[in-house]
């Protein structure tokens, strides 16, 4: 389980999207990439989520773009002319990570495209596994692209990151909010669901993701914790979080009968 790395080579556009101010940037492999700062918003958690989130959906083969680690040289963005861009790529310098761009793609409409109920499943359970609040019809995260739906933006999954405290608590919560999910009056088959991702994320599936971090992304300690000891806490939340699954499956169900 390996991410490709590659170096940005120019700067396109700021693509303005709350506040963590990703941009449209060309790599040295001639591809466009949605870079993700390490500079920006939340730093890098933000990053850790998104890696996570990636990696979780195309195991469970749901479509994502490629996910890349994205090296940003210490001389790149010293011509930008906007400072609030500048200082961005200033305090991002090492390791940042991309997703490939979808040219063309368009906002999932819920309205107009209907959802496959096995499809809608996955992603709500998935969703509610890593307690991701920001698949609603507000903000859908979603696009479709070639006439099928793709997954993009996790920074907002597994948020018990950003307290960084009672994770062991956190992890078996049955996660409310997935009352709001964009697709949840599709996913009409979240039991057989469950099983089946219950097998395909092992422990030892589990343990290759969170050692996916790069040590220099979990750059913070609240108790004398070691980069290698908070990839561990990682690893343990998403245990036990699976190990715990009927919680958040239980509270989607029940969501479907009392919202449909």
């Amino acid at each position: 389980m390996t991410l490709r790395t590659v170096n940005v080579t120019r700067y396109i556009t700021p693509l303005r999207e709350g506040g963590s101010l990703p941009a449209l940037a060309e790599a040295d492999d001639g591809f466009n990439y949605v870079v993700k700062f390490r500079g920006a918003g939340h730093g890098t958690k933000a990053l850790i989520a998104e890696l996570i989130g990636g990696v979780v959906a195309k195991l469970l083969k749901l479509r994502v773009p490629e996910l890349v680690f994205v090296q940003l040289d210490e001389a790149f963005g010293q011509t930008e002319g906007d400072e609030e861009i500048q200082d961005l790529l200033q305090s991002s310098r090492g390791l940042n990570l991309g997703l490939h761009f979808l040219s063309g793609a368009l906002t999932y409409d819920p309205v107009t495209t209907k959802v496959d109920g096995r499809l809608a499943s996955y992603i709500v359970w998935m969703d509610a596994f890593l307690t991701n609040v920001d698949r609603t019809v507000r903000n859908t995260n979603m696009l479709m692209w070639h006439r099928d739906l793709w997954l993009i933006d996790h920074g907002a999954i597994l948020y018990f990151h950003h307290s960084w405290t009672n994770w062991q608590t956190q992890a078996i919560t049955s996660f409310p909010l997935i009352k709001d999910h964009v697709l949840l009056p599709f996913a009409d088959q979240l039991t057989e669901v469950d099983a089946e991702c219950r097998l395909l994320l092992t422990d030892a599936i589990l343990r290759e993701i969170t050692d996916l971090i790069p040590e220099d992304w979990a750059n913070w300690s609240y108790d004398g914790e070691t980069p290698q000891d908070i990839k561990e806490i990682y690893y343990q939340f998403l245990s036990e979080r699976l190990k715990h699954s009927e919680n958040f499956l239980n509270e989607a169900l029940h969501a479907r009968e009392t919202g449909l």
